[in-house]
């Protein structure tokens, strides 16, 4: 009779920055020969299009204390424990050799429950600041698996620097090679997260907009835009001659990303891996409101290797922004050394590296 396969049971939140490092995981597990269950709420269970066939998904029931009023907020911590219990008595029939949590209140039952019993469990944390619930659980695992370097850690908690896993369709394009800018068709690329990009589109084309004209003749620029920003963004650069795309999604963001000479984005952990392992110059806006300030941390490690140009939101203006593009675009030797510079700080191998912890934790527990 042929041996059981190990089991590896993953559990995310509804976000897609936890979504997409945990199917990158799951596809590898899958390739050495692992089984994979997911373990997620009705949120995440969204983002699971792109999952193989075979990863069991799991929906399961948590709570969080940011939503509902004060009635919903009292029936949390019951909610938590159900769910952890529940998934207590699964996991002592499915028996997992490892559970990896990527963070978000979906991932409380599963780690909980791995906790509980003692089974050999880690954590992938995206951003420079660890979420509320990997706050929660980083002193009581086995591993703490940082995507972001430096990622700020409590004290007595050591990370391991894997990096953020990225889709198979960057790492096609993992160090292609950078056209710097020059007297011939340029791009640049705007980029922003779901979440306050309204600020890119009042400011980016403004910025583009007050460029010398020997700069703009050459330029082009795709911008992903929200839809009730689109038009209005689509009329500014049309009003100013400068050709433009403007689209709520570009489904090819890598491919755009490997043409342009520069990328303006926000600092999200899965934007910051993208524009690090294709090798491109980018100017970061951290978005300003985000838990725990972790967009500037997540800026920090790209533009300290002098990869990036990092302006806060309170010092964003057209004019800051168009000396910055011009800083780039300017220079030949400059932009192809920020290139260089993103590239060094890139973690191609990051699901690689997932894999092998994993494999070592089922070794150790065994």
């Amino acid at each position: 009779m042929s041996e059981k396969k190990p089991l590896l049971i993953i559990a995310a939140g509804g976000t897609g920055g936890h979504m997409f490092p945990a199917q990158a995981l799951a596809e590898r597990m899958l390739r050495a020969g692992w089984r994979v269950k997911l373990s997620t709420d009705a949120r995440g269970a969204r983002y699971t299009g792109g999952f193989p066939h075979s990863v069991e998904i799991e929906q399961v029931g948590s709570a969080t204390f940011a939503r509902g009023g004060a009635a919903a907020k009292l029936a949390v911590p019951f909610r938590i424990l159900g769910g952890v219990l529940r998934a207590s008595f699964k996991m002592l029939r499915d028996k997992p050799d490892v559970v990896v949590g990527f963070g978000g209140y979906p991932t409380i039952p599963a780690m909980g429950a791995a906790w509980l019993l003692r089974h050999p469990r880690m954590i992938h944390e995206q951003n420079g600041v660890l979420g509320r619930v990997n706050q929660i659980f980083c002193k009581r695992v086995d591993v703490v698996a940082c995507g972001t370097w430096p990622t700020n850690l409590p004290d007595g908690v050591d990370g391991i620097h894997t990096g953020n896993p990225v889709r198979g369709s960057v790492l096609e394009r993992a160090g292609a090679g950078y056209i710097a800018p020059g007297p011939y068709p340029m791009s640049v690329l705007v980029i922003g997260g779901s979440q306050g990009a309204k600020i890119l589109s009042d400011i980016v084309p403004k910025a583009i907009a007050l460029l010398p004209e020997a700069l703009l003749e050459h330029l082009r620029v795709a911008h992903q835009a929200r839809d009730e920003d689109g038009a209005r963004v689509a009329q500014y650069y049309a009003d100013h001659g400068i050709p433009a795309e403007v689209e709520p999604f570009f489904q090819d963001v890598p491919a755009r990303m490997s043409e342009a000479q520069l990328v303006i984005s926000r600092s999200g952990a899965s934007s910051v891996a993208d524009i690090s392992v294709i090798g491109r110059p980018a100017i970061l806006i951290p978005f300003a409101a985000a838990a725990g300030d972790h967009q500037s941390a997540n800026a920090r490690g790209l533009a300290e290797a002098g990869g990036a140009i990092v302006i806060p939101e309170s010092k964003l203006t057209a004019e800051a922004l168009s000396e910055q593009i011009l800083s780039v675009m300017d220079t030949q030797e400059g932009a192809l050394m920020m290139s260089q510079a993103a590239l060094s700080v890139s973690k191609p191998e990051a699901a690689e590296e997932l894999q092998k912890l994993v494999e070592e934790l089922a070794q150790k527990g065994k």
